[in-house]
């Protein structure tokens, strides 16, 4: 049997001891044998009368949080209210599925559970208070580093378990006594207070919250071993439980400090102690050091220094910015409206009418069934993501006109892939010669793009203005559409062709200016790119008349230069 799968046990043993008082567990393991198992024990040393509910998927507030009935407050004509599946696992743990996809809101609602205990309902048209002392026991279905649990409800959880290591073979049954419950009795001693909260922020443990929890979890193992007072052995098993999966850095080894230079001279020791009691206690913060060192799991540390610097990859579906719909996207609440302004929620005008029957039945009389006025009507509220197109506008004039092209294929493909997975388009506009031409409509078509950029041409005058006034126009129409552009302006902002086609540098560079400056009074979000060998002014006043972002990248590669437009965005 795994040192891992031991551990797993003991947590699940603590924490059904004192659900509320631990926080809960956070479990992250794949649906299998292996987690069920791990659930059978947790459930099997829970104390009679507490119970292991699970958060049904898509759950709404009122079943959550209780509120009003609306089958009986209807049938009745009276407001009934019902309680919530967190006031139903009072005394036990609320089990929350995939919550590594919980939403802000759905995580802030259960953090104020964990950390009111009560739960605010309304009953016989008063506000009441539901007493609901609950654990959670969040399971972790991620996949890498990117799908995580909020840190805002694992932060209150006493254990972090891992169980994806763990194989079948390795889960033999433990015969152990439950732990008992209650709460201690005894006062934590300073020296452990101490020596925990020094270890955390050796660990590199920020939150305060983890201290406190491993003292929780120490004084829970004491009374498990019946004993009144807590021992070193109570606090180091505290430490391999609580902190050592939180740490974020290793403390170095003790033969490395002792060999590292001592970086001030020794001090006079504080009044009352003496050079015994420091060295006391700083044998006593090593120990507890040392001892959730040896518990860290394997690889934790260098999965954090890598996700520490990676940078993020592109993820499906969050594209664009959120925005409000009338008729599609993901339902997102009610508000009160007229079925004319959107799709009615039958269901919520209900429940806003229910209340006041009574009352409009003795107002008047009045025909049999539900009487529904106006004020009660409720329209489904719509969040959908817009889609993004980045559009590029790139100088194919002069005599480099072979490199900056070569360098916005490269981008271009790059931004392509990303844009399959993100759901993104991409087009390409190219200005050359005495006018400007639309190359790549918006497209997420990596084998259409990548046949428009082979043959993309070069050389000829700089219609500045052309393709600037081209881009506009492209991302104009893309707002349209319901979707928002991002225009890249590749260019050395030395125009000499005007909007009419004549040459001539100084109406050539006017129009550009004129035409920068309607870009800005769009609102269209603008990177200019300065393809220049070294920043040069015309490029940086254009990028001022047009709001753009500017970035001088003469000597870019296509990986910065998609990285620089990436971030841009």
């Amino acid at each position: 049997m795994s040192t891992a799968w031991t551990l797993a046990l003991r947590a699940a043993r603590l924490a059904a001891a004192d659900p509320h008082g631990c926080g809960g567990v956070v479990v992250r393991a794949g649906a299998g044998p292996v987690r069920d198992l791990w659930l059978d024990h947790l459930r099997g040393h829970l104390a009679a009368g507490r119970r292991l509910l699970r958060m049904p998927p898509g759950i709404a507030d009122d079943r959550l949080l209780g509120g009003l009935d609306l089958a009986a407050t209807l049938s009745a004509g009276r407001p009934i209210t019902q309680a919530g599946l967190l006031a139903e696992a009072d005394g036990g743990f609320f089990v929350v599925p995939m919550a590594e996809r919980l939403t802000p809101g759905l995580a802030a609602r259960l953090a104020s559970a964990l950390d009111t205990s009560l739960i605010r309902v309304a009953r016989d048209g008063l506000a009441a208070s539901v007493p609901a002392r609950i654990g959670l026991i969040l399971l972790d279905e991620g996949i890498g580093d990117e799908e995580r649990v909020p840190d805002a409800l694992a932060d209150r959880l006493a254990f972090h378990l891992d169980l994806t290591g763990i194989r079948w073979r390795e889960t033999d049954p433990v015969s152990a006594a439950p732990v008992p419950g209650g709460s201690p009795s005894d006062r934590p001693s300073t020296t452990a207070v101490a020596d925990l909260c020094n270890a955390a922020d050796r660990l590199g443990i920020a939150s305060l919250r983890a201290p406190l929890l491993a003292l929780r979890v120490a004084r829970r193992v004491a009374l498990c071993d019946g004993e009144a007072a807590l021992s070193e052995e109570h606090v180091h098993e505290a430490a391999r439980l609580v902190l050592a999966p939180r740490a974020t850095r290793l403390p170095p080894e003790a033969d490395d400090r002792a060999e590292a230079p001592s970086a001030a001279p020794p001090q006079d020791s504080p009044e009352g102690s003496s050079p015994e009691t420091e060295d006391t206690m700083a044998s006593g913060v090593e120990s507890v050091v040392e001892a959730a060192r040896a518990a860290i799991p394997a690889g934790l540390l260098a999965q954090l220094t890598a996700a520490a610097c990676r940078v993020p990859a592109a993820k499906a579906g969050k594209a664009g910015a959120p925005v409000s719909a009338t008729r599609g996207g993901r339902p997102a609440g009610t508000r009160p409206g007229h079925p004319r302004e959107g799709r009615l929620a039958l269901i919520e005008t209900l429940r806003a009418a229910a209340p006041w029957q009574r009352l409009r039945a003795q107002a008047g009389p009045g025909g049999p069934g539900i009487r529904v006025q106006a004020s009660d009507f409720r329209i489904t509220r719509f969040r959908q993501r817009r889609e993004t197109t980045t559009i590029f506008a790139v100088d194919a004039s002069g005599s480099a006109a072979l490199e900056r092209l070569a360098e916005a294929k490269g981008a271009i493909e790059l931004l392509l892939a990303e844009a399959y997975i993100r759901r993104d388009k991409v087009a390409l506009v190219s200005f050359r010669g005495s006018g400007a031409e639309i190359l790549l409509p918006p497209t997420r078509a990596l084998a259409r793009a990548r046949r428009g950029l082979g043959a993309l041409p070069g050389g000829g005058g700089t219609p500045l203005a052309s393709g600037l006034d081209a881009a506009a126009d492209l991302a104009r129409s893309v707002g349209r559409g319901g979707g928002s552009a991002v225009v890249v302006v590749l260019t050395d902002g030395r125009a000499n062709v005007a909007r009419s086609g004549a040459p001539g540098r100084a109406q050539a560079g006017a129009d550009a200016l004129h035409a920068a400056r309607l870009i800005r009074a769009a609102d269209i979000r603008t990177i200019l790119i300065d393809t220049a060998a070294r920043p040069q002014d015309p490029a940086r006043r254009l990028a001022e008349a047009m709001g753009a972002r500017y970035l001088p990248l003469p000597y870019a590669d296509a990986t910065v230069l998609s990285s620089a437009i990436r971030s841009a965005r």
